[in-house]
């Protein structure tokens, strides 16, 4: 599937980490100095990085990539240079789990196209410091099968717009992307297809608001329920940090 022009990256990685107690500021802190310009300069895009509302322990963040030939050039620059030869005992020693990542391409053309990548402050700056603006509703449905035609219309179609008309400000969509894993140093989930929605909120308020209006229960998830495997979805309500090119 090609890209549409503005998409910011066809190919991205949900990456999960479980941190040890009180750890997640300092990798936070470490990240967003060393970890955001250091990673673009070898061609991936670092889209945002996040504290889970949800799970003090828990650090997610997304970055892309213009193909998987790139993702390979990128992630073996990266990790093969001094930066992160520099401070990967420090990532490391904040960390119980990085193994929960989700390699994902855009679900159609244009589906990532409205997720803004705003200007960040510069590392150190005092915005850089505090949470950056919106909260980010990350939803993980777990499929029966790899997504089909007919399910992504029926996400571009049906779920998209239920979302808008609940205050989402933008949105993008994702599913598994189904190539081999070329960089094996850096694992990935494998055999459970997935479609990741994400939506940016004003703010925790809006989310909740959204939650309880019901308004997913009744437009969307009974249709949804065929294409869904017995496992729930992951629902993360993501804060984005001070230098997340992901915010409101």
């Amino acid at each position: 599937m090609s890209a549409h022009p503005t998409d910011p990256s066809p190919i991205v990685e949900l990456r999960q980490y479980t941190l040890h107690p009180g750890q997640r500021d300092v990798l936070i802190d470490l990240f967003d100095r060393e970890f955001v310009e250091t990673q673009e300069a070898h061609g991936m895009r670092v889209l945002g990085q996040f504290r889970d509302l949800d799970q003090p322990d828990h650090f997610v963040w997304l970055r892309g990539f213009d193909d998987m030939v790139a993702r390979h050039r990128a992630l073996t620059g990266f990790y093969g240079g001094r930066v992160w030869a520099a401070h990967r005992d420090a990532a490391n020693a904040t960390m119980v789990d990085s193994d929960n990542v989700l390699l994902l391409r855009l679900a159609w053309p244009g589906a990532t196209a409205a997720l803004p990548q705003r200007a960040r402050p510069a590392a150190g700056a005092a915005a850089a410091q505090q949470p950056a603006a919106g909260v980010v509703c990350a939803t993980v449905f777990y499929l029966r099968e790899p997504a089909t035609p007919a399910l992504l219309d029926f996400c571009r179609h049906r779920m998209a717009p239920v979302l808008l008309r609940g205050g989402a400000l933008q949105q993008a969509w994702y599913c598994t992307e189904d190539s081999p894993n070329t960089f094996a140093r850096l694992p990935v989930r494998e055999g459970a297809p997935v479609l990741l929605g994400l939506a940016l909120f004003h703010d925790a308020a809006a989310v909740r608001a959204f939650s309880d209006s019901g308004a997913w229960a009744r437009q969307a998830a009974a249709d949804l329920a065929p294409w869904l495997s017995p496992r729930a979805p992951d629902v993360l309500r993501l804060q984005p940090t001070g230098r997340s090119a992901l915010h409101a």
